[in-house]
């Protein structure tokens, strides 16, 4: 397994329990992740992601994506996604 740092948490929303992150890589849905920061260390896989509050199944560099996660997650806090 490997991990590629492919963006970071630029948000953080309580309700619904949701991620706003700045991609610096390409990520689709079905995609494992994990989001690792100081208190942060927390894998998922992405079922769904919005851009712009729209449903999309992928996004690329650039694009800010809001996620729902399983637990806080905090501004600043790494993305990974991990790759077999």
């Amino acid at each position: 397994m490997s991990e590629e740092i492919i963006g970071k948490v630029s948000d953080f929303f309580a309700k619904p329990v949701v991620a706003g992150i700045e991609l610096t890589g390409a990520l689709k849905v079905g995609d494992k992740i994990k989001i690792k920061g100081h208190t942060t260390d927390l894998e998922m896989t992405i079922s769904s992601m919005q851009v712009n509050n729209v449903n999309v199944t992928q996004a690329n560099p650039g694009d800010s994506i809001g996620i729902k996660v399983l637990d806080k997650v905090r501004k600043g806090d790494h993305v990974y996604i991990i790759t077999a």
